[in-house]
């Protein structure tokens, strides 16, 4: 197993811990679905709704792009208007249903993809309904069409209950088998489940990760603990503001910690 930790894109320069943090938005599966009981993690979001939350963000002159597309603008001094669009897990759904959204609405994102587990299923979600992962040919299909690949592991294991073998293998190991499948080291990691803490984030900046997202890192916030927020099915236009407020003052409360 390689370990080679040269970055994908070394100018990805995540924004010093007194910079405002970007609005990272976290989305999963996009489909349609009709009864709650089908999304009892409440991972999913219709088609539609994902175009109602897209439209919200160009009516606010907000454009939604890749992690390393925001981080890199950022650190150029032009990403004010920009907001990040995550999808975990690389499900099969986006090809079909995000894809034609986000470039419907001239939208890019990342996609946190799981090697370990091609053209599977979300086994990790025992009590949700099986959703088709992406292949290998697929997540080719995907980085073609312009949406940055990152990493989301090798299976969706907790990271910080692995022992570190399997946390090196799951940090380096992915990132080697995204490089095989789409010719890019990934510069992109997210967290499985959000779980994180020191040991699991230094082992992601030694493996050559540029940034990590996560979901509600607290005091462990940095470009290698990125926090994101939820966007879910119920998400409309007063919930989105609301969410983007809570995030500006999360951030300011992160900033003037000692």
């Amino acid at each position: 197993m390689s370990a080679d930790t040269d970055t994908a894109h070394p100018a990805a320069v995540v924004p010093a811990r007194r910079t405002a943090a970007p609005w990272i938005l976290m989305y999963h599966s996009v489909t349609e679905f009709t009864d709650p009981a089908e999304d009892p993690y409440g991972i999913t979001v219709t088609p539609a709704a994902l175009e109602a939350q897209l439209l919200w963000l160009r009516a606010r002159r907000l454009r939604g792009v890749s992690v390393g597309e925001l981080l890199r603008a950022r650190a150029a001094g032009r990403g004010r208007r920009l907001v990040g669009l995550t999808f975990d897990d690389g499900y099969t759904d986006f090809l079909t249903s995000a894809l034609p959204l986000l470039r419907r609405h001239d939208c890019t994102a990342t996609l946190f993809v799981l090697p370990g587990r091609l053209g599977v299923d979300n086994v990790w979600d025992p009590l949700g309904p099986r959703k088709a992962l992406l292949t290998a040919e697929g997540i080719r299909e995907v980085a073609a069409a312009g949406i940055e690949i990152g990493s989301h592991g090798l299976l969706h294991q907790d990271l910080t209950a692995a022992p570190d073998d399997v946390l090196q293998q799951e940090l380096r190991g992915s990132r080697d088998l995204l490089r095989e499948l789409t010719g890019t080291l990934p510069e992109g990691f997210c967290h499985p489940y959000g779980h994180l803490d020191a040991r699991v984030t230094a082992a992601t900046r030694a493996a050559g990760y540029a940034y990590a997202c996560g979901i509600a890192p607290g005091r462990l916030a940095g470009p290698h603990a990125m926090p994101r927020t939820h966007v879910s099915q119920a998400d409309g236009a007063a919930r989105l503001w609301i969410k983007q407020l809570r995030h500006r003052v999360a951030d300011l409360r992160r900033v003037v910690l000692p």
